[in-house]
């Protein structure tokens, strides 16, 4: 998807990579309104989304986490201090703060952009996928990766409502709606409804298989989930965790 899309509604699109947590952020906004928001902005990497906002000429409305993110922190606090007009947003399940706080159902507008919020837990209980019909496209987080998915052995995690997410929520899209993932480690960017459906290696097989196949991963504690969660419970603003921190520390002391 471009700016030169043949869809009904050109839009400006950018997909932005960090490399430390393999988190992608994408950019979409409105050519004539030049309205636009944010998916999934990483706190490293605000410096790089401000300076591509204000080349563009846009207007960021928007700053927007698919979910509470464990492997990094979000970029939304900063952003919003950077850019005062932008809102932060996130699902209310999460409990997370945010200026907006959308349910299944609701669409954001970026201009004449509508982006549809759906729900995918399952990877955490508040994840959501966006979805821009006319543009035939959505934005999974983690719920959905390119031949893959979001781990589910942590923070709410449930293999078995991940699975009933995925199906009645993304792989529900048309064939050829493409598909763009919160990351992914192995270079690749965007997949369809089509290719998962085909060749997902876990969400091919039944239920009761995947239930099984997310039971076994064994896999490692996210580096950064003991900062990186509690962080974007506020939004990315670290300055207020390490203020709990502190008086927690004081507590112990005293």
């Amino acid at each position: 998807m471009s700016s030169s899309s043949s869809s009904s509604l050109a839009v400006i699109f950018r997909q932005m990579f960090e490399s430390v947590s393999c988190t992608y952020t994408y950019l979409l906004g409105d050519p004539e309104t030049k309205e636009a928001i944010l998916i999934d902005p990483v706190y490293e990497k605000v410096d790089r989304d401000v300076q591509i906002v204000t080349d563009l000429g846009l207007n960021l409305i928007y700053a927007a986490n698919t979910h509470v993110h464990a492997d990094h922190v979000t970029g939304t606090g900063q952003l919003k201090k950077r850019l005062p007009q932008c809102e932060s947003v996130i699902s209310a399940v999460s409990k997370a703060e945010a200026d907006v706080q959308v349910v299944h159902g609701d669409v954001l507008r970026v201009g004449n952009v509508c982006i549809e919020v759906r729900s995918t837990p399952g990877h955490t209980d508040g994840c959501v996928t966006y979805v821009c019909h006319e543009q035939d496209v959505a934005f999974t987080g983690d719920a959905l990766l390119i031949r893959g998915c979001g781990r589910t052995d942590f923070q709410q995690g449930d293999a078995a409502k991940l699975y009933d997410s995925v199906h009645q929520q993304i792989l529900s899209l048309p064939s050829h709606t493409k598909l763009y993932p919160a990351h992914d480690y192995k270079g690749l960017c965007v997949t369809t409804v089509a290719e998962e459906k085909s060749f997902n290696p876990r969400l091919t097989r039944t239920k009761q298989e995947f239930i099984e196949i997310m039971n076994n991963l064994n896999l490692a504690y996210p580096k950064q989930i003991d900062v990186a969660v509690p962080s974007n419970m506020v939004c990315g603003y670290q300055e207020i965790v390490e203020e709990i921190r502190r008086s927690r520390d004081n507590g112990k002391t005293n």
